[in-house]
């Protein structure tokens, strides 16, 4: 990723569950946004412009709800062993910022990535890792979920990236909501579905009682990863995170609900000057398209159709 930023899988196709950590080099700066009533998340605070760190040794997305939060001691630990962390009188001390999503009603519930899983993703990451669909934390990821998993569709793990000269902006995505994942004109591509198998639309679904399933299906989140080789601070980082969550909008409908713990994660390695503006844009942009993307690079998994399956690309 950018070409400095190795991004490491691990994943267990059976059980439907994986995640993906991503590991920047020193002197990166990082920013978080959280948005939506259910979030799941380790050392995003410290993020913040008004914190001492001034930006993680590690991001983790994965799959586990709660249970997978346990998984960044395996991060921990691989940092550790490199020499890498945050300078104490005790010795060096990794930052780890993770976010979960919820995957434990596809696939086995019993299995969730652990700290061994993370640790393998770790010496899987490379510089030039670029696979896309049901890899890392996008392996038990689906969309649609408002009524009920066993209606939404297959999600990912997707890419976009943006070159312009020397600037580089490139955005990972796991989308696994409540809402449906829409194209530029609104239209759904993956998404809530009736028993008919055709898109029914989560938003009519939600604002019409009698569309809501019984055990309808209330944890779900999307996570992003924004990377660019901008020189940023943390202040104009935080902004870019939050035009992240502006382009989880515009591909996801409904989003940040209260059943979404979405979660995007800025990660600045400061080698070019680059417009704010220009970069804000970019990254609603990216992540809108990279959402996007997470639903058509998706296979059928876990007795549910993918996208391309449904709209016959």
């Amino acid at each position: 990723m950018l070409g400095t930023i190795k991004v490491g899988h691990s994943q267990d196709t059976e059980a439907l569950t994986g995640c993906t950590v991503f590991l920047p080099p020193e002197g990166t700066v990082g920013a978080c946004e959280v948005r939506g009533g259910a979030p799941g998340t380790r050392e995003t605070e410290l993020l913040r412009p008004m914190f001492t760190v001034t930006g993680p040794n590690a991001v983790l997305i994965t799959g586990g709800s709660a249970f997978g939060l346990g998984a960044a001691g395996g991060v921990v630990r691989f940092l550790e062993e490199k020499g890498i962390g945050f300078p104490t009188p005790g010795g060096l001390v990794p930052v780890v910022s993770a976010a979960v999503l919820f995957d434990l009603d596809l696939g086995d519930c019993k299995v969730r990535p652990d700290e061994e899983m993370a640790y393998q993703a770790c010496r899987n990451a490379a510089v030039d890792e670029d696979r896309e669909g049901l890899v890392g934390a996008g392996t038990g990821a689906s969309v649609g979920n408002a009524r009920c998993r066993e209606y939404s569709v297959k999600s990912g793990f997707g890419l976009y990236r943006f070159m312009g000269g020397d600037f580089k902006l490139e955005v990972a995505a796991v989308a696994n909501s409540f809402g449906d994942v829409v194209d530029v004109d609104g239209q759904i591509l993956a998404g809530a579905r009736g028993d008919d198998g055709s898109f029914v639309g989560a938003e009519k679904c939600i604002c019409n009682a009698s569309g809501l399933a019984p055990g309808c299906v209330g944890q779900n989140t999307t996570l992003v990863v924004i990377a660019t080789n901008a020189k940023l601070d943390k202040e104009r980082g935080a902004r870019v995170a939050l035009q992240g969550q502006n382009g989880i909008a515009r591909a996801i409908r409904p989003s940040h609900t209260r059943y979404d713990g979405d979660t995007v994660f800025v990660l600045a390695t400061g080698e070019v000057e680059a417009p704010q503006d220009a970069v804000e844009i970019l990254a609603a942009m990216g992540t809108a398209e990279a959402i996007r993307y997470s639903v058509l690079r998706a296979t059928a998994a876990g007795g549910l159709p993918c996208a391309c399956d449904i709209l016959n690309l």
